[in-house]
């Protein structure tokens, strides 16, 4: 039971850290989507791994409608993860995302083609997603990094760096960003800007 409530304190707590929105723990508990979604997989992912298929997909696709965020049981999520707003957020499969990862809607963690074993994206810890944001194919992110929104990633994410476009390119290290930025919607901005000025 400590587990649990340890569980819920720890996520809670992150989502509460990220999200300038979130007035309350009980605000998060009871109308955060993303916090529904990833719960939800927790149960999911702990069947699918013990072989009930049928019951994890249930789950999967339940909380899918409810929430418009779509997580494969098969998918395996590190400790501390925010899902802001979540509409049309798909992780796939073999998908693998890391400890005190921010994802923002619209992303897809995807695979390419039709070729089974691992063929989803691999996140590392302290990422932050932006909106709209694809990860296509068994690439590896790695810790500390940005991905702008929109930007569609095709190969390896070096750590602490920032990629945008499409196709993404990593355009500066994340050690340049302000430490004070807590909004993942203003680093990928500042990404954005300095990718605009590369380009020019």
């Amino acid at each position: 039971m400590r587990k649990i409530l340890n569980y819920f304190k720890e996520e809670i707590n992150f989502i509460m850290e990220n999200d300038p929105a979130a007035k309350s723990a009980l605000e998060v508990l009871l109308l955060y989507p993303g916090f529904h979604a990833v719960l939800w997989h927790r149960i999911a992912y702990f069947l699918y791994n013990k072989k009930f298929y049928f019951l994890a997909r249930l789950i999967s696709q339940v909380v899918r409608f409810f929430t418009g965020i779509e997580i494969h049981p098969g998918a395996k999520l590190g400790k501390r993860i925010l899902i802001d707003h979540g509409m049309g957020v798909v992780i796939g499969e073999t998908a693998e995302v890391g400890n005190n990862v921010v994802i923002y809607h619209g992303v897809t963690l995807g695979g390419t083609g039709k070729d089974k074993g691992k063929r989803h994206p691999t996140v590392g810890n302290n990422v932050v997603i932006g909106a709209g944001a694809k990860l296509l194919g068994p690439i590896i992110i790695g810790n500390n990094v940005k991905i702008g929104a929109n930007a569609v990633v095709l190969k390896d994410v070096p750590d602490n760096a920032t990629a945008v476009g499409i196709p993404a390119k990593i355009i500066l290290n994340s050690k340049a960003i302000d430490k004070n930025a807590s909004d993942g919607d203003e680093v990928c901005q500042r990404g954005f800007e300095e990718f605009e000025e590369v380009s020019a």
